[in-house]
C-alpha cells in the first residue's frame, strides 16, 4: 500500500521529465536540505536551484525511474535509476535517495552514488 509520503516522492521523481526547476521546488519546504552525497549539501531554494540547473540544463531529457520505494513514518527510501541524455551521451546513474517529508514536502533529499560513474559517462572522451 503507496503512503501519501510515497505518492509525493514518486510524483516528484515523475516531474524531473519535464525538467522545470520551478515546478521542481514546489516539492520543498522553504529551509529543505539537499545533499548529494559524493558533494557539500545545500540548503534553501535558491542553493537548490543552483544544484538542480547544474544538471538539468545541459541534459536533452532527464527520467528518474523509481526502481523501489519504501517509507517509516516520514521518510522515505528510493532505489533509483536516474538518466540523463547529454548530447551524444547517456549517463546512468543508480542511485539511493533518501527523502525526510514534512507537512506533504520535502524537508531533506539525500542521493547517494558513485560520483566516479556520473564522470565517466557525462565527460567527454579524451583525445
Amino acid at each position: 500500500m503507496t503512503t501519501a509520503n510515497e505518492a509525493t516522492i514518486r510524483e516528484f521523481c515523475a516531474a524531473f521529465a519535464r525538467r522545470d526547476v520551478d515546478e521542481l521546488l514546489t516539492f520543498f519546504t522553504d529551509d529543505a536540505v539537499y545533499h548529494n552525497m559524493p558533494m557539500r549539501p545545500v540548503q534553501g531554494e535558491a542553493a537548490i536551484r543552483g544544484v538542480l540547473e547544474m544538471f538539468l540544463k545541459p541534459a536533452q531529457s532527464v527520467e528518474f525511474a523509481v526502481l523501489t520505494i519504501g517509507s517509516a513514518g516520514d521518510t522515505v527510501f528510493t532505489e533509483r535509476l536516474d538518466t540523463f541524455l547529454m548530447g551524444d551521451r547517456r549517463v546512468e546513474l543508480p542511485i539511493a535517495g533518501v527523502f525526510d517529508l514534512r507537512g506533504g514536502k520535502i524537508a531533506a533529499w539525500r542521493d547517494y552514488f558513485d560520483l566516479a560513474t556520473w564522470t565517466k559517462q557525462a565527460s567527454p572522451p579524451a583525445g
